[in-house]
């Protein structure tokens, strides 16, 4: 059986659409080249000293920052420099964005959480990158600006992530479906393994630290208590990985839902609305699935800072609909 590679799939896509330049197929590409690279040191963790364990810094979100996170940064920033796809870049990692003073003429700016779950690489538990692409706002010809990150996320012309696991999978979306790649080492190319992917509209898992429960808001309490009543039904089960790329995954294929509600140690929420919840929120609702912060839809939020939070309750839709109540 041959399979359809990632390369052979987005030349396919880009032929049936009559308005593709092929700009964003080449950043698509460049994408995937940066994976790969990442995956590769991934496979050297725990053999090698110089990319394991913490790298004694602290970033701006105020979380140690591990080797691997800082690796995984500049190697996406340099195959997204070298692109010529790609005028800037935001990322989790950083502070400030990024303009390419030698990509004024490139028309898109990607954002990306280099390494989500780096916490779990000592461990070997599963890890993802996650980014997100859109069209500058400013003028081609010129250095990109903060306008050009702070967009809404329905704004995102394509968005996905990798999880590196015990495979490793790429899926991405461009608002037309959810297709995921598998990496096949023999040949070192990703092939279509999952294509069109839907979310199943329930499920009976649910992905949350419950360890803060009584910090929750009270309809995320009355949800977890419903989820673990088995008196007239079957319990729901618990699956947290303590990765948004791993629970996610699990949930985008198989259905359930994905919590992370506001606390009372961090009442606008936890997790940046740039780097994880605008893309994958992108891939949900591609994948028949849903995904807001119990107020309003996650891609309609309005951006003020690169690394705003927000409350994101995000997979199958009728579980989504039954935790907003």
């Amino acid at each position: 059986m041959r399979f359809v590679t990632l390369d052979e799939f987005i030349a396919q896509t880009e032929q049936e659409l009559p308005e593709a330049t092929g700009e964003l197929s080449g950043l698509l590409r460049d994408i995937g080249l940066a994976s790969k690279i990442v995956n590769r040191d991934l496979s050297k963790a725990g053999l090698v000293d110089a990319i394991l364990g913490d790298a004694n810094t602290v970033n701006v979100q105020g979380e140690d920052v591990k080797k691997l996170d800082v690796i995984a940064n500049d190697i996406l920033k340099k195959c997204l420099q070298n692109s010529g796809e790609c005028c800037g870049i935001a990322s989790e990692e950083e502070e400030e964005f990024v303009a390419f003073k030698n990509r004024k003429k490139a028309k898109y700016v990607v954002l990306f959480d280099p390494l989500d779950g780096s916490s779990n690489i000592d461990v070997i538990a599963p890890v993802g990158t996650i980014f997100s692409v859109f069209k500058r706002k400013s003028p081609v010809g010129g250095l990109c600006t903060l306008e050009d990150f702070l967009q809404k996320g329905s704004e995102q012309v394509a968005a996905g992530y990798v999880i590196y696991g015990s495979s490793t999978m790429l899926v991405y979306t461009t608002g037309n479906g959810v297709n995921g790649f598998t990496l096949d080492p023999s040949i070192g190319e990703f092939c279509l393994s999952h294509p069109n992917i839907k979310t199943p509209e329930k499920a009976a898992s649910y992905s949350i630290n419950q360890g803060n429960y009584n910090s929750f808001p009270d309809n995320v309490k009355k949800f977890v208590d419903y989820c673990q009543d088995s008196t007239e039904k079957k319990a729901f089960s618990l699956r947290y990985i303590g990765s948004m790329v791993a629970d996610f995954h699990r949930n985008l294929l198989k259905g359930g839902i994905y919590i992370y509600p506001s606390t009372k140690s961090s009442p606008k929420g936890k997790l940046r609305l740039m780097y994880e919840c605008n893309p994958m929120a992108f891939l949900q609702e591609q994948a028949k699935g849903k995904a807001t912060n119990g107020k309003i839809r996650i891609l309609d939020i309005e951006p003020t800072a690169l690394h705003q939070r927000t409350a994101v309750y995000i997979g199958s839709e009728k579980m989504v609909e039954m935790l907003e109540g």
